[in-house]
This record gives C-alpha cells, structure tokens and sequence, in this order.
C-alpha cells in the first residue's frame, strides 16, 4: 500500500472509529452501567498496541508488515484514543489526585506524540536545505576540527601580520562560538541573525586590516558559515532525538498508573459485575 492510501486508509479509520465512539456513548451511557468498564479496557488494549510500535522497531526481522504501516497505524490509533479517552471520562474533567494525574501522564503522552509527529515530518525536509546532511554522531568530531582550524588561522595570523588584531577579535567574539553548539532554539525557528551579526562583525573589522589579514579573516568567515551550519543540523537532528526521552518515559509512567488505576477500580467497586 503506497502511503497515500495508508494515509488515506487511516483518517478513514480515525473518522469512522470516532463517530462510532461518540455516537455510542450518547446512547448507552444511560443503558449499559458497565459503559466506564468496557472503555477502560478498550482504552487500555489500545494503549497496549500503541506501545507495541517500539518493540515492532527493534525487531525489524520480523514478519509483521512495513514499518511505515505501523507507524500509520500508531498515529491514527493514537488520535482515536484521545476520543475513546474522552468517552472513559465522560467528557468531564478527573477528580482526585491520582485520577488527576494520571489524566496528566495521558496529556503529556500525548501532546509529546503530537509534536514527535511534527518534527518526524518537518525536520528531515529542512535538514537537506542546509547542505550534506551530517550524522549526529560525527558532529563533535566535525565541530572540533572546525575550532582547531579556527583557532590556527587566529594564532597564524600574529606573526604574518605583525598584529593581535584578528587574535583578539577572536578570543572576544568567536571562541566561545567554535567551542560548543550556539543558537539551538534560534535555529529550531530559523532565525540568522546571531550569523548575520557576527558575519557583520568581521566585515566591520575588515576595514582595519591589512591585505594578509583579510584574507585570514575571510577564510575564518567561511568557517564560521560551516559552524553555524552544523549547529544548524545539531539542533534540528537533537529535537528529532530528544523528543523520544520524553515521549517514551512518559508512556511507560502511564501504563504503570494505569494498572494501579485497574486493581483500585476493582478493588472499591464493591463486587459490581
């Protein structure tokens, strides 16, 4: 099934499994007294299938169809249990401590899902406007040869120069700059200025150098435009990681209260059927 139709496949799914929920809601709520059992372990299940999808990942030898149906169906599923939810509370906001915050385990599980979504589908497409992409790994390596080279070019630029000019400029306005990624969230929202102004930084110092100097100051300009580019894809290609640490901490937490919630519904319902 080409994506187009899993996609297709799926908010059919989503629209169709969400009227069928509301519209039986309104009309057993009253009828059927077990109503807040049966979503409970319809929600339940789903979440259970839900949290199958990180086993299907590591386990990709497995017969058990594409990855891309299971992330389909991981996304759907997951925006049908927000209305399945709905119904298990009645629409109405929990009461208590515990039912509060196990009411907050799902909103964050969810709300993390929603913005992992987002970025999934956003950031891959970004990442390739800004040059080659490099693997997050190899960053480090690549933003410390950047700064060695950096660094070389400041120290060379003494003797051939008989100046601390561009040394100086250096020290005060580009090492901390080489030395660690700079601007994550600037970069996450595509904003340049912080380049923009340290590349008018070094076009003003120009004016106070000799011919030599320039053309250290222009190759250390070139090196802060790879810099700025790999911090680019350093906070991008982070966003796409660390959403995970929250997502993934958050659905086990939620099972875990979840099945304490189960044991404390059957413990004080008073043996009702």
């Amino acid at each position: 099934m080409t994506f187009a139709n899993q996609r297709a496949a799926g908010l059919l799914f989503f629209i169709v499994g969400s009227v069928a929920l509301i519209e039986g809601y309104f009309v057993f709520r009253d009828r059927v007294a077990a109503l807040p059992f049966i979503s409970g372990w319809l929600l339940f299940a789903f979440m259970l299938l839900l949290t199958a999808y990180n086993s299907r990942k590591k386990l990709p030898f497995l017969p058990l169809g594409s990855s891309e149906g299971w992330l389909q169906l991981h996304i759907y599923l997951g925006l049908l249990t927000v209305v399945l939810f709905g119904v298990h509370i009645a629409f109405r906001p929990p009461m208590g401590w515990f039912d509060s915050i196990l009411a907050a385990l799902y909103v964050g599980v969810t709300v993390s899902g929603l913005f992992g979504w987002f970025v999934s589908r956003a950031i891959p497409k970004r990442i390739t406007t800004r040059g080659g992409e490099v693997l997050f790994d190899r960053i480090p390596a690549v933003r410390h040869s950047i700064h060695q080279r950096a660094e070389e070019l400041a120290l060379k630029s003494v003797p051939e120069g008989k100046s601390t000019t561009i040394a100086d400029f250096y020290v005060k306005h580009l090492e901390e700059f080489f030395r660690s990624p700079q601007n994550r969230l600037k970069h996450l929202f595509e904003i340049s200025s912080p380049l923009q102004r340290r590349l008018y930084q070094i076009s003003d110092l120009n004016r106070f150098l000799n011919e030599r100097e320039r053309v250290v100051m222009d190759q250390i300009a070139e090196l802060v435009r790879q810099k700025d580019g790999l911090d680019y894809h350093y906070s991008l290609q982070f966003t796409l990681k660390a959403w995970l640490f929250a997502h993934i901490p958050l659905t086990y937490g939620l099972l875990i209260f979840s099945l304490v919630h189960i044991v404390i519904v059957y413990a004080y319902s008073g043996g009702a059927r």
